[in-house]
C-alpha cells in the first residue's frame, strides 16, 4: 500500500508531484513515479487514457505557466517532472524554480542544446566535442550554394524544435535542395528559419542517456530508436517505431568513450558557459569508424527509449529526480535489470503524414496479459468507455525477456492481440540485436 501522509511520518520524505506530458514517455514516466513508496498523490497534465491509471490527470494548459505554478502552490506540489522538450525550451523550469517549486530538467538557457541545432555544433566546435563538420545559414542561396559545393549525401536540419521531425537526410542533392527551400518557406514555421547543414555521418545509430545535475553526470542505460516508418528503415523519418534497451553494440570501451569525450566536455562547457544542465541528457550518437560521433541533444528522455528505461530501471525514480535537482549526483547510483526490453509503436494509418483520429481500440486488456508486457498510450482518450486513437503515434507496446529475442517475440504478441484496423507499426523492431544474438 502506498503510504500517505501522517502526523506520524515526517512528510518531508512524502511527496506530491505533478508530471507534464501526455504522450507515451509519459505515461512510463508516471508508471515508475507511481510505484515509488515516496509518492503521496500523482497528477499529470494534461495525461492520457493510459495515464488515468496511474496519475490524476488534470485540463491544465502546461504553456501557461502562471496557471500551472497557481496549480502546485494550491494543491502543494513538492516537485514538477517536466516530460517533453516544449516547456523546457519555454523556460517552465526557470519559472517554477522562481515561485519557489521544485522542478526536474533544464533551464531555458540549457535547453538550447535541444532547442537550437547550432548552439549545440558550437558548444561541440568549442569544447572539442567530436561531430560532423556543418555550418549554418539563415538565408536559402547561401545554403544552396553549400551543398552543391559539398554534395550529398548530407543532412539538413531547421535549427529549433520541429516535434523531431525537422530533419532531413538527403541521399541525393535535389533532396537536399528540396529539404532547403521546404524549410526556408516555412515548412517547420519558425523552427526553420536558421538551417543547419552538417556532413552525413556513417556508422551505427544508438541512443545514450545520462542524468546530470549541473556539475555531475551519471550515466543510464543505452538504447537503440528505429526512426524511419517502415521496416527494414525504409519510409520518412518520423518521432520513433520502436527502441530496445540496452543496446550490444554500445561495449564498455564505447559506453567510456561517450562518456568521456561526449558528456563530461558538455556537463563541463554549460557549467563553463554558466548555463549548467540539470536533468536528462539524451545524446544520439554516431558509432563511426573514428570513433563515437554526437549528431544531435535531446534535454529529455526519448520517446519511445524511456519506455524501455522505465521497464529495466530498478531503483526508484523519484530520489534520482530529486538528487538532480539538488546537485547531489555525485555519490548517487542507479541500478539496472539485466534483462532486455523492447517497445513497439503502433501509430496511425498515414503517420507521419495525415491520418484519422477517433478510431476505436480493443483488446488492450488482453494483450496485457501476456507475460513481461507493459502497454504504455501515446495519444488516447477516453469517450463513453471506449479507447479512441487521438494522435499519430498512438500505443507502446512494451515487453521484457530474458534476451532481445524473447522481448521482440512477446511485444509482437502483444500487438496481434490488440484489435486496431486504422493502427500499424513496424515488424522489425530490435533486428539488429536480434541478428546478432542469433550469429
Amino acid at each position: 500500500m502506498r503510504p500517505t501522509r501522517s502526523r506520524t511520518l515526517n512528510w518531508l520524505l512524502l511527496m506530491n508531484i505533478l508530471l507534464l506530458g501526455s504522450g507515451g514517455r509519459e505515461h512510463a514516466l508516471a508508471w515508475k513515479i507511481a510505484a515509488s513508496p515516496l509518492l503521496t498523490k500523482l497528477w499529470c497534465a494534461p495525461g492520457n487514457a493510459g495515464i488515468a491509471r496511474e496519475a490524476e490527470c488534470i485540463a491544465l494548459d502546461i504553456a501557461d505557466h502562471a496557471d500551472v505554478i497557481d496549480f502546485c502552490r494550491r494543491n502543494a506540489v513538492d516537485l514538477v517532472v517536466v516530460g517533453p522538450e516544449t516547456p523546457l525550451a519555454a523556460g517552465i523550469v526557470d519559472d517554477l524554480t522562481s515561485a519557489g517549486i521544485k522542478a526536474f530538467g533544464p533551464s531555458k538557457l540549457a535547453a538550447q542544446l535541444e532547442g537550437s541545432k547550432g548552439f549545440t555544433k558550437d558548444l561541440c566546435s568549442e569544447f572539442n566535442i567530436p561531430t560532423g563538420t556543418y555550418r549554418r545559414f539563415g538565408n536559402a542561396a547561401d545554403a544552396l550554394a553549400y551543398v552543391r559545393a559539398q554534395g550529398a549525401p548530407i543532412v539538413v536540419k531547421a535549427d529549433g524544435l520541429a516535434a523531431g521531425k525537422g530533419v532531413v537526410v538527403a541521399e541525393t542533392l535535389p533532396e537536399a535542395e528540396d529539404a532547403i527551400v521546404m524549410m526556408f518557406d516555412g515548412g517547420f514555421g519558425s523552427a526553420g528559419a536558421e538551417v543547419v547543414i552538417e556532413e552525413f555521418l556513417s556508422g551505427r545509430e544508438i541512443s545514450f542517456f545520462a542524468l546530470c545535475d549541473g556539475e555531475t553526470a551519471i550515466p543510464l542505460a543505452t538504447a537503440q530508436d528505429h526512426k524511419r516508418a517502415l521496416d527494414h528503415d525504409q519510409g520518412p523519418n518520423t518521432g520513433g517505431m520502436g527502441a530496445y534497451s540496452p543496446t550490444p553494440f554500445v561495449t564498455p570501451e564505447i559506453h567510456d568513450q561517450i562518456m568521456a569525450r561526449i558528456i563530461l566536455p558538455t556537463v563541463a562547457g554549460m557549467k563553463k558557459r554558466g548555463t549548467p544542465f540539470r536533468g536528462i541528457l539524451y545524446a544520439g550518437v554516431m558509432l563511426t569508424e573514428q570513433g563515437p560521433k554526437l549528431f544531435e541533444y535531446n534535454v529529455r528522455f526519448g520517446d519511445p527509449e524511456c519506455q524501455v528505461l522505465m521497464l529495466r530501471m530498478m531503483s526508484d525514480i523519484v530520489p534520482a529526480f530529486l538528487a538532480s535537482c539538488d546537485g547531489q549526483l555525485k555519490n548517487f547510483d542507479v541500478r539496472w535489470f539485466p534483462d532486455p526490453a523492447l517497445t513497439v509503436v503502433m501509430a496511425a494509418k498515414g503517420y507521419p503524414g495525415d491520418y484519422a483520429k477517433g478510431t476505436r481500440i480493443e483488446g488492450l486488456d488482453d494483450a496485457a496479459k501476456i507475460e513481461g508486457v507493459e502497454i504504455f498510450h501515446a495519444g488516447t482518450v477516453t469517450k463513453n468507455g471506449a479507447i479512441l486513437a487521438n494522435g499519430g503515434r498512438v500505443l507502446n507496446v512494451c515487453a521484457s525477456g530474458k534476451t532481445v529475442s524473447e522481448a521482440q517475440q512477446r511485444a509482437y504478441q502483444a500487438v496481434d492481440r490488440i484489435i486496431w484496423p486504422e493502427g500499424f507499426c513496424r515488424r522489425d523492431i530490435a533486428w539488429q540485436a536480434v541478428e546478432q544474438e542469433r550469429a
